[in-house]
Order: structure tokens, then C-alpha cells, then sequence
């Protein structure tokens, strides 16, 4: 083997004695042709002929052991297995037990054919996301198509002092395989070593006609073991409308005692020093802002945007919050120091805060797991203020307005950080304004058209688009303005491939107002069209103005068996309106159609004003976001989101050509 020296990153060594010992023979005997190895084989997939996955707890350590044998038929399949990166975290050990291949029934040992080399896993840092990870590059000389390739190795992380909850609580979620793999042994087998008994939870399992199950909740105390095996085995689940069956390990506790495990250390914390001692200046800039609204702004904007966050990826679940006088001091920190930081300010100014740990990625599945404080990855804000409650995110930076204006954060659980407190939910919630109020003007005269568009961002369309323009070429986004007006005017159906700037003469973009206290964005669009009308193949004319936006497209087409719709849509007000200097049919079904739809989760209006050259649309939408749509009422939500797409998302006024025969022809038309 190259690289013989031994780094603390990797070893090559025996398994732990909780491991059943294999010989090689052993080995040899558990890879063994069958008919549903060759079915499988025959069909061009890949076979694992017996995995053997083995996770282990105790108060010091937690150890991952996998062993397991699988055909390299596929080329890609080769490659991957010829070249393997393992990430570990700090203090946590790659340990190789075995590298084989099974060669014309012949076992050969792959250890001397390997090249090892240790990298820093660091590729974010510049983003502010540090992390002591190291990256173990693994390369292995001559496999070839058809061996079968075995490893055995494991992952084991020792504990420290800092990993003060995962010493005390255990956390590790069994998912169920990826489909594409068949297994003639698949095993899985969970060792609790701990003192205090593990709890596990059984969840989105099914019966043999596909139904979800109720979940199983049992318990392993300290030297017992789960294990899940199956026999000639490829998971069924429907990758794109079910959840795999998963089970969760947790150390058996309730929300009460864990919210009381957790509160006292940050309160530690929070008492530690005050802000006026280790944070003069700015409690003197503080003292000096008299209205209260003003002064709530100016704290949770110093926090996000004059503190860098550093986010330490193996320390977020491990790590007592940093202290604020240092988080101040240093002007940088984590989610927790940050947060830490921001209430102790609040507390000075005598705003209601607390501290909340979320876990945006895995919201949905909270409900599910068992209680842990390891279920959360992400700490916030909870700020109440004038009898309403608000989240902040302390980590966001370039975000503006008072409070009430500021950009929403959607997800549904969390556990406040202070005694006897129950995993909560978040409320539906409507907004008080509208996120986007856009204003569009077509006017058409001899044949050309003048546009306008004009739009007010608020919330977090505000912080949004001010980053966008901040970070995007001017050109680049003029052209994803005319893109979208591309559409938007039906031009995609009567002069596509044409240079969109040929079209769009005179495009012009620009920010023309940004009230930072309404965190209000105003832009404004303008652009000459030659030959402004649609064009059919009957040579008929029409001005339309139809914005694919406003059709919620992610409603329409979803389709999950388990997951429920989760809406959060934004508040939209749209005026639109279409002049022209030729005369127009005003009675055109679709040109005076309007709709109002009042759905559970949604209110949709779009009412007309149609006069002898032109017609106006006025369209809001108010949505209840922050929600999920139970299965049961999904498809009359889904069915009046049809109503929306079914022309009432904009407006569309067709021309009456010149002539006693089209005269004639829009006269019939009336009648049938």
C-alpha cells in the first residue's frame, strides 16, 4: 500500500469486538449466485450480494460499521468504486477493516493496492462556513468489470467535552435504500451501550397494499440491540410519491425535560455579563433612538448585518452558546452566538425575546421524531412586539424595515429555549400587504407599442430584488425582463427565435424608489415594440398581457401520497391594463370574463373595465401561508388553481380588422 503512514484521520485495523468476526471464507461462501441475483444481474442492475450495517452508541462514542459486497458490472459503477472520498468530522476516525475483490471466485486482498490521501474538506469558508472536516481520498489499483468488490470499514467519533449533548442525548435516523439496488441480505442492526435506554420509532412503513402504518414506538435499554433484515430485498417505495420508511433512535426523554435540560445553559449565558459593560458604544446609540420601532430596527439590523456569521458545521448540536460580550467583541459567530447576541439586546431595550431552535431542512418531519434536541440544526428569534409575534433570523444580512415589515420566515416547529416548554407549531398566517403590487401599461398606436411596468416589492420580495440588482449585470437584467415579457405578451407563438433586444427597442430597468423603514422596492421597466400584437395563423391580431406568475404551477402539479401541500405563497395585486388606437371587440368572452374564487387557503378576484379602445384587469391574490392543505380538501384547492390558469391570469383584447367582411365575422361570432 502507498502512504503507510498512519494519520488520526484513517486507521487499518480490526473491527470493534461488538462486530461478528468474518473470515475470509466466510465471506466467500455468503457470495453465492441465485435465481434472484440473476434476475437482477439479467436486468442490467446492480447487486449487493449481503450489506451488513451496524450502528453503535455510547456515553463516549459513536461508531458506523458497514460491510458489505456488490458487482462491479456497470462502468460507472467501477469508476465510483475506483475513487472513493469519505468525509469525516473533527474526532472522528475512518477505520478500514477490509478492501477485497471476488475475481473468478478467487478472494483478493485490495489493501496493498491502495493510495490514500488526507485533504481539508474546507470549500465554504469564504462564505463564512468553517469546518474542521477532512476529506480521505481513497483510490484502489486494478478493479476491473464483473469483481465484486468488498468493504469493510467504519466511521467512530469519540466524544469531547465540548460535545456536551452528545454525551447526554443520542440521535441517528435509519433510512431505508435507495431503490435501484437489490440485496440477497440487507441487515441493519442498532447497539444501545448507553445508561439511559434508547426509544425507536418505526415510521412510514406499509402493508402489503401499500398503506402507511400506524408508527411502532418500543425501547432498548443499555446492551440491547434492533435489528431490521430482509432476504432478497429491493425496497418498494414509490420514490416520487412516498416517504421511505424510516426509524428514528433517540435517547428516551419528553419535550418538558429536554426544554429544561437546554433553558438553564443558555440563561447562563445570558446573565454572564451586561450589555452596557462589554457593549458601551452601543448601548449609547441605542439610548439616543427615541422611538421604539426605530430602535427595535437598528438592533436586529446591527446583529445581522455588523456581526459575521461563522457557522462550524461539526459544532452546531455540540457547542454551549458563545458568550455575547465575546460574540461582540470578536463580531462574529455562529446562529447561537448571534441569536444570544440579539436578545440580550432586545432585553435592554425592553423588547419581549426569546430564543427558538428550528431545523428548516427536516421541518416537516419534526412532528414524526422522537423528542431530541438533536432534531434541530438552526437557532432564531422569537420576538413579541405590540400583540404580535415575529421570527428573526440573526444570521440573514442585508434585510431592512420595522418589524412588522421585514421578510417573513416560513416553517411550522419549534422548541422556545425556557423551561417546561412542548415542541410548538406555528400559526397560518396572512400577510398585511402585498408582497408584489405591479402596475403594467401596454399602449399600442400606429403600430407601435409603448410599455411599462411598474412594481413594489415588500418583505422579503424587497431583500430579494435589492440583492439582485446589487449582484446582477445591468444588461443581464433587462434581458430576463424581456424574456419574461416574451411570454408574458403571447410573442412566443408568433416570432420565436427572434433576438429578444430586436423586439424589446429601448429596454430600460432601473430602481426608481427603496424605502428601507417599509422595506418597499419600487422598479420600473420600459421598452419600445415594434408590431406590439400577437398574431394568429388566421392573421388575426390581438394585445395580451398574460403573467405566468400568478398561475401557481407547483399547485397544479403536485402529486404526494404522504407529504401534505405546503402553501406559502405570496400576496399579489396586479393592474393591467391594454390600449390601442384600433377599434376592439368589448364583448369577447375572454376579454370581459372575470372571476372571484374563495377558496379555504386562498382568495382570488380579477374584475374588468373595458371601454371602446382598450381594457383593464385588476387581479389580487391573498393567500393563507405558513400552512399545510390536508389531502382531504387538496383537490378543490387544486381545482381552483385551474380556475386562476383558465384565462383569468391576465387579459387579452382582440382587434376588429378594417372591413365589411370581418365586421360580419365578429357579428357571427357573437351570435354562435
Amino acid at each position: 500500500m502507498d502512504n503507510q503512514i498512519q494519520v488520526e484521520n484513517y486507521r487499518i485495523r480490526k473491527p470493534e469486538m461488538w462486530v461478528e468476526s468474518v473470515d475470509d471464507q466466510q465471506l466467500i461462501e455468503k457470495i453465492k449466485e441465485s435465481d434472484f441475483s440473476r434476475k437482477q444481474i439479467d436486468e442490467g442492475r446492480d447487486y449487493c450480494y449481503f450489506l451488513d450495517k451496524i450502528y453503535y452508541t455510547s456515553n463516549e462514542e459513536s461508531n458506523e460499521y458497514v460491510c458489505m459486497a456488490y458487482t462491479l458490472n456497470e462502468p460507472s459503477n467501477l469508476e465510483r468504486a475506483s475513487v472513493m472520498d469519505i468525509v469525516v468530522e473533527e474526532n472522528e476516525v475512518y477505520n478500514i477493516h477490509r478492501i477485497s475483490v471476488l475475481r473468478e471466485g478467487v478472494l483478493i486482498d485490495k489493501i496493498p493496492d491502495i493510495n490514500i490521501k488526507v485533504l481539508d474538506s474546507e470549500n465554504q469558508s469564504s462564505g463564512g462556513i468553517l469546518s474542521s472536516n477532512k476529506k480521505i481520498n481513497i483510490t484502489i489499483k486494478d478493479l476491473r468489470l464483473y469483481d465484486v468488490l468488498i468493504l469493510e470499514d467504519s466511521r467512530m467519533k469519540v466524544f469531547t467535552e465540548r460535545d456536551f449533548l452528545r454525551k447526554e442525548y443520542s440521535k441517528y435516523i435509519w433510512v431505508s435504500p435507495d431503490n435501484y439496488w437489490a440485496y440477497g441480505n440487507y441487515k441493519f442492526t442498532f447497539v444501545n451501550d448507553r445508561n439511559d435506554p434508547v426509544a425507536y420509532k418505526k415510521i412510514f412503513f406499509r402493508d402489503e397494499q401499500g398503506n402507511v402504518l400506524e408508527p411502532e414506538i418500543n425501547r432498548l435499554n443499555k446492551g440491547e440491540r434492533f435489528t431490521f433484515e430482509k432476504e432478497n430485498y429491493i425496497n418498494p417505495v414509490d420514490a416520487s410519491r412516498e416517504i421511505f420508511p424510516f426509524i428514528d433512535f433517540a435517547t428516551e426523554s419528553n419535550w418538558k425535560d429536554l426544554s429544561n435540560y437546554i433553558a438553564p445553559i443558555y440563561e447562563e449565558i445570558y446573565n454572564a455579563s451586561s450589555l452596557k459593560e462589554f457593549a458601551p458604544a452601543l448601548t449609547e446609540k441605542l439610548d439616543a433612538i427615541s422611538d421604539l420601532d426605530d430602535k427595535l430596527q437598528f438592533a436586529i439590523e446591527y446583529v445581522q448585518n455588523n456581526i459575521y456569521y461563522i457557522f462550524n458545521a461539526d459544532e452546531m448540536n455540540g457547542h454551549k452558546p458563545q458568550e455575547p460580550s465575546v460574540t461582540y467583541e470578536n463580531k462574529q459567530g455562529d446562529c447561537k452566538a448571534k441569536s444570544v447576541l440579539l436578545k440580550v439586546i432586545l432585553d435592554y431595550i425592553g423588547v419581549d425575546a426569546s430564543i427558538v431552535l428550528v431545523n428548516f431542512r427536516a421541518d416537516y418531519y419534526i412532528r414524526y421524531y422522537l423528542p431530541s434536541l438533536l432534531c434541530f440544526n438552526h437557532v432564531i428569534v422569537k420576538i413579541n412586539y405590540k400583540g404580535e409575534t415575529y421570527f428573526v433570523d440573526a444570521t440573514i444580512r442585508d434585510e431592512f424595515g420595522l418589524i412588522e415589515n421585514r421578510g417573513f420566515i416560513y416553517f411550522m416547529h419549534y422548541l422556545e429555549v425556557k423551561p417546561d416548554q412542548e415542541l410548538q407549531e406555528r400559526s397560518a398566517y396572512r400577510f398585511p400587504y402585498f408582497c408584489i403590487n405591479e402596475k403594467a401599461e401596454f399602449s399600442a398606436e400606429k403600430n407601435v407599442g409603448k410599455f411599462k411596468l411598474e412594481t413594489v416589492y415588500k418583505g422579503n420580495r424587497a431583500n430579494s430584488m435589492r440583492r439582485y440588482f446589487k449582484n446582477t449585470n445591468k444588461r443581464e437584467i433587462v434581458d430576463s425582463w424581456n424574456n419574461f415579457l416574451f411570454y408574458s405578451l403571447n410573442y412566443n407563438n408568433d416570432r420565436n427565435g427572434t433576438d429578444l433586444r430586436n423586439i424589446f427597442k429601448d429596454a430600460n430597468i432601473e430602481i426608481i424608489h427603496d424605502d428601507k423603514r417599509l422595506n418597499e422596492v419600487t422598479i420600473q421597466y420600459t421598452a419600445t415594440i415594434d408590431n406590439p400584437y400577437y398574431t394568429d395563423s388566421q392573421k388575426n391580431r390581438f394585445l395580451m398581457y398574460f403573467d405566468r406568475n400568478v398561475v401557481k404551477a407547483g399547485a397544479r402539479d403536485f402529486m404526494h401520497k404522504d407529504i401534505p401541500f405546503w402553501h406559502n405563497y405570496d400576496n399579489e395585486k396586479y393592474e393591467i391594463s391594454l390600449f390601442t388606437d384600433e377599434k376592439i371587440d368589448t364583448e369577447e368572452k375572454y376579454t370581459v370574463q372575470e372571476s372571484t374564487i374563495n377558496n379555504p387557503y386562498f382568495d382570488y378576484t380579477s374584475r374588468k373595465k373595458v371601454a371602446k379602445n382598450g381594457a383593464t384587469v385588476y387581479i389580487e391574490f391573498k393567500p393563507l401561508v405558513n400552512t399545510e392543505i390536508p389531502q382531504n380538501e387538496f383537490e378543490n384547492f387544486r381545482t381552483d388553481h385551474h380556475k386562476v390558469a383558465d384565462s383569468n391570469f391576465g387579459l387579452g383584447i382582440d382587434i376588429i380588422e378594417p372591413g365589411l367582411m370581418n365586421r360580419l365575422k365578429y357579428r357571427f361570432k357573437k351570435i354562435f
